[in-house]
């Protein structure tokens, strides 16, 4: 199958073709960046030189799926005509995210290009929407921090094992801001610092509180989210809090746990805490819930890469479900270590 990629120049992007360059099945056919267009994408980014593609301005001949990885609103622009015109797509922007417009406008204060193709798009974490994103032909990828936290609270929020009320704390590397030339995310301002961002409301806080809320038997999940800057590149480490709704035991939860993602190639319940550079290259979410059962509180600690599980690998894992293909297809990779 021809694939295209919508702004390769990012590190999404980027991240996308060289997992997509190992894909049995994927052919990748074109890739565009305006700012780059009509250079060799190994002589932009000399990490791809094997893939003998040159950037252009547009999507370059027919494809039979399309990623995008331009910035919100511009991302759904972009798509919109390539959906109605019967091509599959995975977003990485946030544009499809939000079953809400309203919501989706008043937490990133623009105009939704095509609000139409809301209702029809998919959430992208594969391990709780899979026959859904079998049927779709839009997929809207998670954001990096939801993914985590998602993915570390679905279990206990679908059995009603917690109170509505959850806490998640993420510690992020650089590369989750893109690739800016800000001062702010300069050496010099990174190097020994850490920082928490955000506190006035994240953009991605109102993913979890759509997908966990979803889940629960009870109604609204109330999220509160802290993300929290880190001089390392890659990586997010999550620490989900909860207060349990019964005396549930470590290995109950842990049960639990197994169970509920006994399907699921790519998360591993982990022996013990898990660190980001476990997952470093990889398309693994490593969870490791933990209980203290004289507070009846539940601490649930997940760990992967932001560039891979938390965007350009779960794209490629939805596409490989969107085109019949078996969910590992091209993703077997090992994290790289240290």
């Amino acid at each position: 199958m021809k694939v295209g990629i919508i702004n390769v120049t990012g590190y999404a992007g980027m991240e996308l073709a060289r997992i997509l360059h190992r894909h049995p099945e994927a052919r990748l056919t074109t890739v565009t960046g305006r700012s780059l267009a009509g250079q060799k994408l190994g002589d932009a980014f000399p990490h791809l030189r094997s893939l003998d593609l040159t950037i252009t301005p547009e999507i370059d001949g027919s494809v039979d799926v399309v990623f995008s990885a331009l910035p919100h609103a511009a991302s759904a622009e972009a798509l919109g005509p390539l959906v109605k015109g019967g091509v599959k797509a995975v977003d990485i922007s946030a544009d499809f995210r939000l079953k809400s417009v309203t919501d989706f406008e008043s937490w990133y204060k623009v105009k939704h290009p095509h609000p139409e193709l809301i209702e029809e798009a998919v959430f992208g974490i594969t391990e709780l929407h899979k026959d859904k994103i079998a049927k779709t032909r839009l997929v809207a990828n998670p954001g990096c921090f939801p993914m985590g936290a998602i993915l570390g609270l679905a279990p206990v929020v679908k059995a009603g094992w917690v109170e509505p009320a959850v806490i998640v704390d993420s510690k992020t590397g650089i590369s989750g801001a893109g690739r800016t030339s800000d001062a702010a995310y300069g050496f010099s301002e990174l190097n020994d610092n850490s920082s928490a961002y955000g506190l006035g409301g994240h953009r991605h806080e109102p993913e979890m509180t759509q997908e966990l809320s979803a889940l629960a038997p009870r109604g609204e999940v109330s999220v509160t989210f802290v993300p929290h800057l880190v001089p390392m590149t890659r990586g997010i480490l999550g620490t989900c809090y909860a207060t349990l709704t019964g005396s549930h035991s470590q290995q109950e939860v842990v049960g639990l746990f197994r169970e509920f993602y006994r399907d699921a190639p790519f998360v591993s319940i982990a022996g013990k805490s898990p660190s980001t550079k476990q997952t470093w290259g990889s398309n693994d979410c490593l969870i490791y819930p933990t209980v203290n059962e004289r507070k009846k509180r539940l601490v649930v600690v997940t760990a992967l890469d932001n560039l891979v599980k938390g965007a350009a690998g779960s794209g490629v894992q939805n596409m490989n479900v969107m085109m019949g293909l078996p969910e590992t297809m091209g993703l077997e990779q090992l994290a790289i270590y240290p």
